[in-house]
């Protein structure tokens, strides 16, 4: 159903093997009860939604607004709209010459799918190490929020009793 929607949009092939390596990097994140799994499943595919358009940064932007002509539940529009990096805020939207609007995940599901983003380049997982040297673009706040986020969430992966 996801692959469909990405392909409907106009999303190539890299882009639907990219969200499926996010979706399956994110679950790994998926044992704690607190995190809504249908919600990490849908945010992770359609994550990308945007680059049907274009593969600028606004592709975050143009994606939450392609998930909301949809119809596609506010939950997942957010998602979408706050992937980049570990989120942009307005003054970073604005210097980066994008629409200002705080783009900063807030739930847990937003933050996994942005996380996970970050360490999935194309369809190959890569390291915290790699994702900092990519991350000189969004500017240094940004890059600290990067690393913070991965801080945050590292503990959640693949926690005890969580079958493998």
């Amino acid at each position: 159903m996801h692959e469909d929607i990405l392909r409907k949009a106009g999303c190539d092939e890299g882009v639907v093997a990219h969200c499926r390596a996010v979706t399956a990097a994110a679950q790994e994140y998926a044992g704690s009860s607190a995190v809504d799994c249908d919600l990490l499943l849908a945010g992770g595919m359609l994550h990308d939604l945007g680059r049907s358009k274009t593969h600028a940064l606004g592709h975050a932007r143009v994606g939450g607004d392609l998930a909301r002509a949809l119809g596609l539940p506010d939950d997942v529009v957010r998602i979408i709209r706050r992937h980049i990096g570990a989120g942009l805020t307005v003054e970073e939207c604005a210097l980066l010459g994008l629409p200002p609007a705080d783009a900063v995940p807030q739930r847990l599901e937003e933050r996994v799918v942005a996380h996970a983003d970050n360490l999935t380049k194309g369809t190959r997982q890569i390291t915290m190490e790699e994702r900092m040297d990519r991350s000189v673009v969004l500017g240094r706040k940004a890059a600290v929020r990067i690393f913070r986020l991965g801080l945050d969430l590292e503990p959640l992966k693949h926690l005890p009793g969580r079958e493998s």
